[in-house]
C-alpha cells in the first residue's frame, strides 16, 4: 500500500485557480529575445565546451531549449491518452467526483501544453531561422512507451512531473540571464505540472494497490526498459543538435571537438530528462512506498544519468 498526503478535492481546487491560455504566453506580439540564452546553464551545460565561441554557446543553448520543450511535448503525447484511459476505466465505478474531474482537468491541461509547445516551435523556427531536427515521430515513441506495464508508465510520468518542478525551482526561477518570455512560459507550465505531480502520485497508488512484489518488480523492469528507450533517443538528439549547431554556426568541428561535444551534451541531456527525475526526493519516496527492491534498483542505475 502506498501512502501520501494529497487528495483529489484540494488538488482540483488548486487546478481551477490556474487559468492561463496559450494566447497569453505566445504570439507575434510576444517575441522571444534571441540575443539571450533560453535555458539555465545547469540544464544546457554549454559553457564547458571551450572550443565554442560565445555566440555559438548561445546558439547551442537555444537549440537545447527548443529540444527541451519538444521533449515535453513528446511525452505529453503519451501522457494524455494514458490519463484518459485511466479515467475512463473508472467512469461509473468511482463515487469520487473530485477524482474524475481532477483527472479530466489533468488531461485538458496536457492537451493545452501540447498546443503551447507546438506554437513555441513555430515561433522558434521563425526567430532562429532554421529547422531543428528532433527525435520521433512522437506517435511511435508514445506507442512504444504505452506498450509497457501501466505502473511502469505511471512511474515514468511521475518522474517527468517531479523533474519539471526541480528544473523550475532550482534552475529557472531565479535565473536573470535567460529570456524573460521563455522563462514565463516555463513558469506557467510548472504551475500546472505541480498539480499533475500530486495526481500522478495518487495514480501510482491506485495502480500499485493489490499488486504482488513480483508484479511490482515486473513493472520496475518495464520502467527501466522505458528509460533505456529514452536514453537511446537522447543519444540521437545530441547528434541532431550538433548538426544544427554546425549549420547555424557555419563551420564543422574537428573529431576531438565532436567527441567532447557528444560526451558532455549527452550527460547534460541524461541529467535533464532522466537523472533529475530519478533522484528527486518525492519520486524516491514513492518508490520506497512500493516496498521490495524498487527504490534500491533505481538508485543503483541513477548515477549513470547524473
Amino acid at each position: 500500500m502506498l501512502h501520501q498526503t494529497y487528495n483529489y478535492a484540494d488538488t482540483l481546487a488548486a487546478q481551477e485557480k490556474i487559468t492561463w491560455r496559450v494566447e497569453d504566453l505566445i504570439g507575434p506580439d510576444k517575441p522571444f529575445d534571441f540575443e539571450k540564452p533560453f535555458l539555465p546553464e545547469s540544464l544546457a551545460r554549454v559553457q564547458s565546451l571551450n572550443f565554442l565561441m560565445p555566440e555559438e554557446k548561445r546558439l547551442l543553448n537555444q537549440i537545447r531549449a527548443h529540444g527541451y520543450l519538444y521533449m515535453f511535448g513528446l511525452v505529453e503525447e503519451f501522457i494524455l491518452p494514458f490519463v484518459m484511459d485511466h479515467t475512463r476505466a473508472r467512469l461509473g465505478l468511482d463515487d469520487n467526483d473530485h477524482r474524475i474531474r481532477a483527472f479530466l482537468e489533468f488531461a485538458a491541461e496536457e492537451a493545452k501544453h501540447i498546443h503551447l509547445f507546438n506554437r513555441f516551435r513555430e515561433e522558434f523556427r521563425r526567430g532562429f531561422g532554421m529547422e531543428c531536427e528532433v527525435i520521433g515521430p512522437a506517435a511511435e515513441i508514445g506507442k512504444a512507451v504505452l506498450s509497457h506495464h501501466p505502473l511502469a508508465v505511471a512511474l515514468v510520468i511521475l518522474q517527468i512531473e517531479w523533474m519539471t518542478q526541480l528544473h523550475y525551482v532550482d534552475s529557472v526561477k531565479d535565473d536573470q540571464a535567460i529570456d524573460a518570455r521563455f522563462k514565463e512560459l516555463l513558469k506557467n507550465h510548472w504551475m500546472e505540472e505541480a498539480q499533475h505531480a500530486k495526481l500522478d502520485t495518487m495514480m501510482v497508488q491506485s495502480l500499485a494497490d493489490g499488486l504482488s512484489e513480483a508484479e511490482i518488480n515486473a513493472a520496475i523492469d518495464d520502467y527501466l526498459k522505458i528509460g533505456g528507450l529514452v536514453d537511446g533517443g537522447l543519444q540521437q538528439q545530441v547528434k541532431f543538435d550538433l548538426s544544427v549547431l554546425e549549420r547555424s554556426a557555419g563551420r564543422r568541428f574537428d573529431p576531438s571537438e565532436v567527441e567532447k561535444f557528444f560526451a558532455r551534451q549527452l550527460q547534460a541531456q541524461r541529467w535533464t530528462y532522466l537523472g533529475s527525475g530519478m533522484t528527486h526526493p518525492n519520486f524516491i519516496a514513492t518508490l520506497k512506498s512500493l516496498g521490495g527492491t524498487a527504490a534500491a534498483r533505481i538508485a543503483e542505475v541513477a548515477p549513470a544519468f547524473c
